[in-house]
């Protein structure tokens, strides 16, 4: 199978998924895809591709925007996540314009133990409705 069909295919798949998952699956999604980026644009940084590290960087920093939009408010947790998010948007744009990967570990160490903490709330979620050990 030649390159560009099994990214044609995992593509596809990956839209699927997206359609057909949870807000709790969706949420983990976002963040799996911002840490991806944010290693990306540490990667290129390090390789010295600013224009592919700014892609990178311009991607993450959209998703942390998603995830600040579909925060609902009328929670303490989200009146908490919002600084915390806007922090490491502010990290990401001053990396970028600076080229500064060491201002991009604080966010990947940060959206790490997010991501990890918001896939046991996901486990547990789906524990209590299934009243069984289900896994993500």
């Amino acid at each position: 199978m030649a390159y560009a069909d099994q990214q044609t295919k995992a593509n596809l798949y990956r839209q699927q998924h997206a359609m057909t998952a949870g807000p709790g699956e969706l949420t983990l999604m976002l963040y799996d895809g911002c840490i991806k980026n944010v290693k990306r644009m540490q990667l290129r940084l390090r390789d010295r591709d600013v224009e592919k590290a700014n892609e990178a960087s311009l991607k993450a920093q959209a998703i942390l925007s998603e995830l600040m939009r579909t925060l609902d408010m009328q929670y303490e947790v989200s009146q908490g996540l919002y600084p915390l998010y806007e922090y490491m948007l502010s990290e990401l744009v001053t990396a970028n314009v600076k080229k500064d990967i060491g201002q991009t570990d604080v966010v990947l160490e940060l959206l790490g133990d997010l991501r990890d903490t918001w896939q046991q709330a996901v486990r547990l979620n789906r524990q209590q409705m299934m009243g069984t050990g289900g896994s993500i």
